[in-house]
């Protein structure tokens, strides 16, 4: 079993991910500066090993709480989204300004971008973004990300950095994303209440049973909990980033992780798959699903396209080229691809022979529902 010292040295591009209660001080709402200096300290020795970092960081909200008057005990989630938007529009501000002081002493230039679920999902504003960072990166720039959370809308928002984080690992072509949490790793059970829980230090294939473990958010700040970094997980494990949740709370927390402290390692699957497969796999928020039977998954972990008649069920609201969840008959999502057809047009064709298409749509559509280059499997 490789281990996190091991992934560390071997990656040459790593994605760090901040969370709000690391930086921020739930009761007074300032900055944890002297922690964020060590960290900085911990980054700019790992850049000065040729590493290329890239910094996902929560944090504006939090900080711009002070300034509007709103209450730090209890949940951004409770809060209504135009003071969320307010506050994170302050917060950006101060939270840019102290990552800038923290690296100004080690001599690195660091970058800001903002995006949101649009940015990433979109084909062409994902390549830009894409082709921002790697400049950035090439350059020997560490970029800031956070989420626009000051024009997001509820409808279309991550909701935390932890998915954010790995769509960028995905988008960066990251080799590891190193998760700083509040706990040191994946449990059989919450910790804080399960006195016989469990670590688990090592994860190679991440299934539902890991998933009903996860517990919930810190109270006050943070958005994401447990559940939120094993979506994260499974999103940067099936784009070939391998993932490791470790304890950040205490001074120079990536020197303690070098050092053999406590994680979990999610292991990456064999090998990444080509960018624009990242791409798909990583949708935060597919329009739809399809359920398909037995027959048509086994077709499909045989590398073949997923034909109108292995569908059995199609549901959301979806046009050609949007993307969708695959679904076994359990209700498991076992993949999620590019829809060669309209919900509608779907609907008329599953269950049907590719042959019939024509006749029963007027046109000679494609064969495929979902192509086997617009799919990506995660079983």
């Amino acid at each position: 079993m490789t281990t996190a010292k091991e992934k560390i040295e071997k990656a040459k591009r790593i994605v760090v991910k901040v969370g709000s209660a690391l930086l921020v001080d739930q009761t007074t709402g300032k900055l944890h500066e002297l922690w964020l200096k060590a960290l900085a300290q911990d980054i700019a020795t790992l850049h000065g090993k040729g590493k290329e970092i890239v910094i996902v960081s929560s944090g504006s909200i939090a900080l711009g709480r002070n300034k509007l008057n709103l209450s730090r005990n209890v949940s951004p989630t409770s809060i209504p989204l135009e003071a969320k938007q307010a506050a994170a529009s302050v917060g950006q501000i101060a939270l840019m300004q102290s990552y800038y002081g923290a690296f100004k002493s080690f001599d690195i230039t660091i970058g800001q971008i903002l995006l949101t679920p649009a940015d990433t999902e979109n084909r062409r504003a994902h390549l830009n973004a894409r082709s921002t960072l790697s400049k950035l990166l090439e350059e020997r720039i560490i970029p800031i990300i956070n989420e626009n959370d000051s024009v997001a809308t509820a409808e279309i928002r991550f909701g935390d950095n932890d998915r954010l984080s790995a769509r960028v690992a995905q988008m960066t072509e990251a080799d590891l994303l190193i998760q700083l949490s509040t706990t040191d790793g994946l449990y059989t059970g919450d910790p804080r209440e399960d006195k016989k829980a469990k670590h688990i230090p090592y994860v190679e294939k991440l299934d539902s049973e890991h998933m009903d473990m996860a517990g919930d958010a810190v109270p006050g700040l943070s958005t994401g909990g447990m559940i939120t970094k094993l979506e994260a997980a499974k999103l940067a494990m099936s784009a070939g980033t391998s993932m490791i949740i470790t304890k950040g709370v205490n001074d120079h927390p990536l020197q303690a992780l070098m050092d053999g402290g406590k994680c979990t390692i999610f292991e990456a699957h064999d090998a990444p798959a080509p960018s624009r497969k990242r791409w798909i796999a990583t949708h935060v928020k597919p329009s739809g699903s399809v359920t398909i039977d037995e027959g048509a998954l086994k077709a499909l972990k045989s590398g073949k396209s997923l034909l109108p008649a292995g569908v059995k069920y199609i549901s959301g609201s979806f046009v050609r080229g949007d993307a969708v969840k695959v679904l076994n008959l359990e209700g498991q999502q076992v993949g999620v691809g590019l829809s060669a057809y309209d919900n509608g047009e779907a609907l008329q064709i599953i269950g049907k022979n590719s042959k019939e298409i024509q006749s029963i749509l007027g046109y000679a559509g494609r064969d495929e529902l979902i192509h086997r280059d617009d799919l990506v499997l995660q079983v």
